[in-house]
């Protein structure tokens, strides 16, 4: 009878498992939403009174630049591919918006900006879907030729002067009603839009299954190549506005301004439930994990654990999560 009852238990067991795997698998969103509430809880515990208004409100504008990068990651990895010039693209573009706004007016400015942006997306897009560089090489590569000439227009800049327009620090610190981060009037949309872009339209469709499959893809008449220079250009495209975002948070620009943000937004895609092999994922997800590595870092600097700690962290989780969803998808 006793056996038999351990039996019993040890089938129920599996069953649980295997429905938290599907779980973890199918609507990963959920255990990233306990995960958020988890450490919104132990940050009230360890620093009782600091949940407020304005921490949420803070949080959501640190998190806005951050979601915006983690867009450019989920999209490219859905394609089996990564980017990893964002983060020097969007300094460059908060840079461009701070020094050509007191001579061009911030208008021209962030057009200059996006525009450079986008230009450094095509390039990666042509380097990965023309000349088939891999995406890890290329973008690494535009980085470095990114920051080159970011230094180099530093140089020619030295003695302009330079700042924020009132319209990007409104729009990227301030907030509306005493607690609304103005950021969400451009994210909410842009967040809906990509959100469309990759569950209701041809291009997302795409996306899915140049990552699943790309020879099948390429044998069923889809033109790769066009897809990955377009997905390449939006990614610097979102790259720049995040930069521009978070120039006006930070109301400064640096050549490595946005540098830290790199690892974060993988992590974020990652965290997501985007599979780093392309062909599983979405944005939503990301949006979720973009937040909970906000409290996250939140909770490490209340801890005051230093900056290597965080990295290290960071790292951890990548490696934890995509190789958990990389079992979790072989079982199935």
């Amino acid at each position: 009878m006793t056996s038999v009852q351990d039996a019993m238990d040890d089938r129920a067991g599996r069953d649980a498992g295997a429905v938290l795997r599907r779980t973890f698998r199918d609507r990963p969103i959920l255990p990233l939403l306990v995960l958020l509430a988890a450490l919104i809880a132990a940050l009230q515990l360890v620093q009782p009174g600091m949940l407020s208004g304005a921490w949420v409100s803070s949080t959501i504008r640190f998190a806005v630049p951050l979601a915006i990068l983690a867009a450019c990651q989920t999209m490219t990895m859905l394609t089996g591919g990564i980017d990893l010039s964002v983060a020097t693209v969007a300094s460059m573009a908060a840079y461009i918006v701070f020094t050509q706004s007191p001579v061009q007016g911030p208008v021209v400015a962030v057009a200059i900006a996006l525009i450079a942006a986008l230009v450094v997306g095509i390039v990666n897009g042509i380097g990965v879907g023309v000349f088939r560089v891999h995406p890890l090489i290329m973008t690494i590569a535009m980085s470095l030729v990114v920051l080159g000439l970011i230094t180099v227009y530093q140089r020619i800049m030295v003695a302009a002067s330079a700042r924020i327009p009132d319209a990007v620090a409104w729009l990227g610190a301030r907030t509306s009603f005493g607690f609304l981060p103005n950021s969400l009037l451009l994210f909410i949309p842009l967040a809906a839009l990509i959100l469309f872009l990759l569950r209701r339209s041809g291009f997302g469709r795409l996306l899915y299954a140049v990552g699943d499959n790309e020879a099948a893809a390429r044998l069923s008449g889809v033109r790769v190549w066009q897809v990955l220079v377009a997905l390449y250009a939006i990614s610097g495209l979102l790259a720049g506005l995040a930069g521009v975002v978070y120039g006006g948070l930070t109301n400064t620009a640096t050549a490595a301004l946005v540098d830290g943000f790199l690892l974060p937004s993988v992590a974020a895609a990652v965290i997501g439930g985007t599979s780093i092999f392309g062909g599983r994922g979405g944005y939503a997800g990301s949006i979720v994990g973009a937040l909970i590595l906000t409290v996250l870092s939140t909770l490490l600097t209340v801890l005051q654990m230093p900056e290597p700690v965080r990295q290290i962290l960071f790292g951890a989780i990548i490696l934890v999560v995509a190789a958990t969803y990389t079992r979790i998808t072989e079982e199935s």
